[in-house]
């Protein structure tokens, strides 16, 4: 045999090699498109510290996992497909959405994650909340996807608020955060610059924080409600993570809950059923000068002392209410994350608006509904119920509310947009929702 014809043989064999190694490998292993960070310690469940990022690359990522799920595990039985899910690309998109514009990962973090291994805190909000993203970041240390409300000249405020907290506040922001903003169609802002031109804006950190409190909106001026439904469903499905967490920004979640919760995963399902299931965390709220718990047993000491209460407790109890709080408060803590219980939202839950950890399979958010007519997570709450879904309460996972013990108040203006969201729900989407999803004699919104 000719050299060169032994020199084509064996090129026939390489290709071959490496069209079947291209067929058969299995995506969610080969897949080197977006750099992902591996977990580094127990009190951070990624290190996000600069050059102490550690970055999946290589064989390293079809490395298999050391500790995989058991055969009748959680994972398994209740979403087997969470090992090859896609996070897909993260494009910059700008979209309308009934009344509303949309700019869909319009300033992006830097950082960006596998959709298996964490899971997306998806908030909302207006620019003058975004002090809130330092201690969520803190305590999440995973991916946040906010949508932000700026319609007309709160646009640029916006803007210049994101761009000071990427630059000049904790490095997570930067890292962690990614922004959407929307607007109303009728208040867009007079220039929206380009994605490019936003990241390439330096900002002068020696000037100070700009000022977010005693301060008149263009949305407060111009008296529009704010659409908090449209946000929340923005955020939520702009997350690139297989679990998400909605949740407002004001609420600041205990530490290491992303590796536990991913973890416990890999354990047996403590419920013999099959029904879609949510995961709950227990919300708290703090005196005003009280530091923000980071554990359960920090949490305890608060409340035993009186420095901490149930979420809501003198605005509306019943809405947070959450079957085996007593016992929750009682139970010894352990290491690691159990469900501790399991509930429904039927009575005498039926007004419980819970906080949990889903996917994007659940229900989503009426648009329809605003912040300032109250009862907007109601009915989701309502359409969950009629599924017969389970809400399996956490032991260690709970939420803190910013600092402040709220108590209630009468707010005319906010009481005027009541009435009219309260009829819309019972006479028109309640009805809408039977229809859809069939009447449940137990389930109420």
């Amino acid at each position: 045999m000719t050299p060169v014809r032994r020199m084509k043989i064996g090129l026939l064999l390489f290709m071959n090699i490496v069209m079947f190694m291209f067929l058969w490998c299995p995506f969610w292993l080969c897949d080197n498109g977006s750099p992902s960070l591996t977990t580094a310690k127990k009190n951070s469940h990624f290190d996000t510290s600069g050059s102490n990022a550690v970055r999946c690359q290589g064989k390293d990522c079809n490395a298999p996992s050391s500790s995989g799920p058991t055969a009748n595990s959680l994972q398994r039985k209740m979403y087997p497909d969470l090992h090859r899910c896609s996070a897909g690309l993260q494009r910059n998109f700008y979209y309308q959405r009934g009344d509303y514009w949309v700019l869909e990962n319009y300033i992006p973090a830097d950082l960006t994650f596998r959709c298996n291994e964490s899971i997306t805190y998806t908030t909302h909000g207006e620019y003058t909340f975004l002090a809130n993203l330092d201690p969520v970041t803190a305590h999440w240390q995973g991916p946040v996807s906010i949508a932000l409300y700026a319609p007309g000249d709160d646009f640029n405020a916006t803007v210049a608020t994101i761009l000071y907290l990427r630059q000049c506040a904790r490095s997570e922001i930067r890292k962690l955060v990614t922004f959407h903003i929307f607007f109303h169609d009728s208040h867009t802002p007079k220039e929206i610059p380009s994605r490019e031109e936003m990241l390439r804006r330096r900002v002068n950190c020696q000037a100070g924080a700009p000022n977010l409190t005693n301060i008149t909106t263009y949305r407060a001026h111009n008296k529009l409600l704010y659409p908090i439904n449209v946000a929340r469903n923005i955020a939520r499905l702009a997350a690139r993570t297989y679990f998400v967490f909605p949740a407002d920004v004001e609420l600041y979640p205990s530490v290491d809950f992303i590796p536990d919760f991913l973890t416990m995963l890999k354990k047996p399902d403590v419920s013999n059923t099959t029904f879609p299931r949510v995961f709950v965390f227990s919300v708290f709220e703090v005196k005003e000068n009280i530091s923000i718990p980071e554990t359960k047993n920090e949490l305890l000491g608060l409340l035993h002392k009186g420095d901490a209460a149930p979420f809501h407790k003198n605005v509306c109890p019943a809405c947070h209410s959450i079957p085996g709080s007593q016992e929750w408060s009682e139970a010894p803590v352990k290491p690691g994350m159990t469900v501790f219980q399991i509930g429904k939202r039927t009575p005498p839950f039926q007004s419980w608006e819970p906080f949990f950890v889903g996917t994007n399979l659940d229900p989503l958010y009426d648009e329809r509904l605003t912040w300032e007519g109250r009862s907007n997570k109601m009915t989701q709450a309502y359409i969950m119920c009629l599924h017969d879904y389970e809400f399996h309460m956490l032991d260690n996972a709970f939420l803190v509310h910013r600092p402040g013990i709220k108590v209630y108040r009468t707010e005319p203006a906010r009481e005027a947009v009541v009435g009219p969201q309260n009829i819309l729900i019972h006479n028109k989407i309640q009805h809408q929702y039977d229809v859809l999803f069939g009447s449940g004699k137990n389930c109420s919104i």
